[in-house]
C-alpha cells in the first residue's frame, strides 16, 4: 500500500522533519527550565516528564486508532483518555528521569511504526470517526493531527523552547 493520493503523505513529511528534531533534542543536555504553563490545567513539566510522554504516548495513541479502525458499523467509535488518566500519569512518572537517549530510542521505534501504519491506511479508512471523551466527534485526519503528529510537533516545539532558554 502506497501514501500517494491519501491524507497520509502530508503527515509522513511531516513526521520526518519532526523525527530528526526530536533524535538532536535527546543528545541534548536538559535545561533546569519547565515548559510554559498548559493552557487547560496550568501544569508545568521538566525535560524527564515531556521525554517521558514523548516515549509513551504513540503506542497508545496506535492501539486507540486501531479501536477506531476496527469499530463495526457507521457510528464513532468510543475512544481515548483524558490528560489525568492513571496510566498516562503513571507512565510519565515511572520513565521520568531515564536517560532521554533510552527514551529517544523508545520512540525512534515508536515512529517507526506509525510511519507503517498511516502508509498502510486503505483511502477510506480516513472517513472513519471516533468519539473522544472531552473532544468529541473526530475523523482519523483530526484523530492522526491532535494525537500523534501534530502532537509529535508540539512537544518537539515545547522541548526546543526549553533548550534555548
Amino acid at each position: 500500500m502506497t501514501s500517494e493520493g491519501t491524507p497520509a503523505g502530508p503527515y509522513l513529511l511531516r513526521l520526518d522533519r519532526v523525527e530528526p528534531r526530536l533524535a538532536a533534542l535527546a543528545s541534548t543536555p536538559p535545561p533546569t527550565r519547565m515548559t510554559d504553563p498548559d493552557p487547560s490545567t496550568g501544569q508545568r513539566w521538566e525535560w524527564g516528564q515531556v521525554w517521558a510522554h514523548l516515549a509513551e504516548f504513540v503506542p497508545y495513541w496506535l492501539r486507540q486508532m486501531e479501536v477506531v479502525l476496527a469499530a463495526p458499523g457507521p457510528a464513532p467509535a468510543p475512544f481515548g483518555r483524558t490528560k489525568a488518566d492513571e496510566g498516562r500519569i503513571a507512565a510519565i512518572e515511572r520513565d521520568r528521569r531515564r536517560p532521554p537517549s533510552e527514551l529517544w530510542s523508545r520512540l525512534h521505534g515508536h515512529l517507526s511504526e506509525l510511519r507503517r501504519a498511516l502508509t498502510d491506511l486503505r483511502p477510506e479508512a480516513w472517513s472513519r470517526q471516533g468519539e473522544h471523551p472531552t473532544l468529541g466527534v473526530m475523523d482519523l485526519e483530526a484523530f492522526v493531527e491532535e494525537f500523534l503528529v501534530g502532537h509529535l510537533e508540539q512537544h518537539a516545539q515545547q522541548l526546543d523552547g526549553m533548550a534555548a532558554a
